[in-house]
């Protein structure tokens, strides 16, 4: 019998435990689109504009004002594969969010192609699931010029996350530039609405134009961090939509394998 007790003794001290998950007031993965349609000074504009948010004393005294007073964060760049420029940090002070956001201008990376929001959604899910944190809420925030056209369906990466406890908000970015305003769609916010986000209380905050994106991050992320904030009930412009209609979800996929046929015709 000792020498049995000494043998799991052997083994359970050879196998490395996991250390306690810190407890947060958040985990937020913050998903940002830098697909081809973002070109490099679209790119600069949003790492600024978290950066300046980041900076901000209203998120600082949204931080404090959860039950722990800290939350934990990451920020990706996602197009057709994920990017990871920030890892998951412990937010606790001014002094943490103004880390934060010098790291996110240290330097600015070239694009990235094509626009899967699924895998985006798929990949936030996996790191809040194997991260070294353990969140009262869980929030997947994503941005995008442009519906998916490329990997999973959203819907199903989205239905996913959800059952996981996981909310997904949205940053439908409706500026439409230049050639690759062709993959996009005039009512991406609708389409963030009903085919993106999901969970209790998820909302979408849609950017005009890129002269409003620091504003519209800072609200956002002041939603999202704040324990007190409630979204507006309507946190979207409606485009073209008509209430009891069925948005099409693959319509991001359809248009890519439309204009890929046209493209390649002789």
């Amino acid at each position: 019998m000792k020498t049995l007790a000494l043998l799991v003794a052997l083994i359970l001290s050879a196998t490395p435990l996991r250390a306690q998950p810190i407890l947060v007031d958040l985990e937020l993965a913050l998903m940002v689109d830098v697909s081809r349609s973002v070109s490099y000074h679209e790119l600069e504009i949003q790492r600024r504009g978290y950066a300046a948010a980041l900076r901000s004393d209203a998120l600082a005294d949204a931080v404090g004002s959860g039950a722990m007073g800290r939350i934990a964060i990451t920020y990706v760049e996602w197009a057709g594969s994920q990017r990871e420029i920030v890892p998951w940090t412990l937010i606790e002070s001014r002094e943490d969010l103004h880390a934060f956001a010098d790291a996110l201008t240290v330097t600015f990376n070239p694009t990235m192609r094509r626009t899967s929001i699924s895998e985006a959604l798929a990949y936030a899910t996996a790191a809040i699931n194997s991260n070294d944190y353990d969140g009262i809420r869980r929030v997947i925030d994503v941005s995008g010029d442009g519906p998916n056209n490329q990997g999973r369906h959203v819907e199903e990466m989205r239905d996913a996350a959800i059952s996981q406890g996981i909310v997904i908000n949205g940053l439908p970015l409706l500026t439409q530039d230049g050639l690759w305003s062709l993959w996009s769609i005039d009512d991406l916010d609708v389409y963030y609405r009903d085919c993106v986000i999901g969970g209790p209380g998820a909302f979408v905050v849609p950017v005009l134009g890129w002269e409003d994106f620091a504003d519209a991050v800072l609200q956002k992320l002041v939603m999202e961090v704040f324990i007190g904030s409630i979204p507006p009930a309507e946190q979207i412009i409606p485009v073209q939509y008509n209430e009891g209609e069925s948005y099409d979800c693959l319509i991001g996929e359809k248009m890519w394998a439309q204009r890929s046929q046209d493209w390649n015709m002789p």
